[in-house]
């Protein structure tokens, strides 16, 4: 385990025109998971950015000056069981609801009555969901790589146990506990460097080879990921950071949120099929799995997200949109922020 912690990498540099920008602030905020630890920049009407698995506040790094430049109080967040954000024992303690609450009791710690909330992958859910069950706190809602898709249908298990055929998905995989932990934990960053490649453009498996989201019987995830190599957008320090950040707290809490899907389903049935009506926007990348497993999810957008105001399939991007195509990303999310009402 490392002892210290490693050194937090710089943030991406802001626009080089208008006023200097002061530097990202850390602090950690009351919640009910204990505490929740904030990445915070710039002033103006809030925007909450909530990561996905396997990352942290730090996927972030790119967006936090580029919104702050553009007027914004950017605040990312470690998602509880991550970084230094507290990480309940009780696997139970990361459902949805719980994290929906997190994020509410950190737009009151902030003293704000509401934000506009922006999540990717499983933050992308946790964003949605806040969005559906707190429209009095959440104003409007950006969706990155994963398409809201309303709670209901049938129990999330039975789903991913027939995906698989002879092989195992990876869901169903990471829902046993101890089982993916005694895979990634005994070399964290060379796990996480291969998950990253494997679901980034330019380094993901070609068509025709093993897919990296199913198992093989007895096998693991890792020997379908590319080997020695890591995504153009994933520098060295960067990862360092990253797999620092899940050497210290293991990785218990961050699978600890697909072992909830279930009970996630039972909870949230009162929304079966509902819509967010708030103003949305959903970027996705072109060759993201996400996108051919949920492309009825995009679809039926007009009825899910009748609020939607952008929906953009980036060409030649994979999972980590915000990370893999930085600029892009934040020009969208800037003018998307700004058609917003005030």
């Amino acid at each position: 385990m490392v002892k210290n912690p490693t050194p937090t990498p710089a943030l991406a540099p802001a626009p080089a025109s208008g006023p200097a920008l002061a530097p990202a602030t850390h602090h950690l905020v009351p919640s009910p998971a204990g505490r929740t630890h904030l990445a915070e920049q710039g002033h103006g009407p809030l925007v909450l950015l909530v990561h996905g698995f396997p990352e942290s506040w730090y996927s972030w790094r790119y967006q936090l000056p580029a919104l702050a430049a553009a007027g914004y109080r950017v605040v990312a967040m470690d998602v509880r069981g991550y970084g230094r954000s507290s990480k309940p024992v009780s696997v139970d303690a990361y459902r949805m609801l719980d994290l929906v609450a997190d994020n509410v009791a950190v737009v009151e710690a902030l003293g704000e009555r509401s934000a506009v909330v922006v999540g990717h992958d499983w933050g992308a859910t946790i964003a949605a969901t806040s969005a559906l069950t707190r429209p009095d706190v959440f104003r409007a809602v950006g969706l990155l790589g994963v398409p809201y898709s309303p709670p209901g249908g049938p129990r999330p298990s039975d789903v991913f146990a027939r995906m698989g055929g002879d092989e195992e998905f990876y869901v169903s995989y990471f829902q046993q506990p101890g089982r993916a932990e005694a895979e990634i934990e005994p070399d964290v960053r060379g796990w996480l460097a291969g998950f990253y490649a494997a679901l980034s453009a330019g380094t993901m498996p070609p068509p025709g080879a093993p897919a990296p989201h199913f198992v093989g019987r007895g096998g693991t995830l890792r020997e379908r990921f590319p080997a020695g190599s890591i995504p153009a957008w994933l520098g060295e320090g960067e990862l360092d950071f990253l797999a620092g950040e899940f050497e210290r707290s293991g990785m218990t809490g961050a699978l600890n949120r697909y072992r909830n899907m279930d009970r996630d389903w039972a909870d949230l049935a009162d929304y079966g099929g509902a819509p967010i009506r708030q103003p949305s926007l959903f970027i996705g990348g072109a060759l993201d799995a996400s996108l051919a497993w949920l492309a009825d999810a995009v679809t039926a957008y007009p009825q899910t997200l009748p609020g939607l105001l952008g929906s953009h399939i980036l060409d030649g991007c994979g999972h980590f949109v915000q990370q893999e195509r930085p600029e892009e990303t934040n020009r969208l999310l800037i003018d998307w922020l700004a058609s917003l009402p005030a």
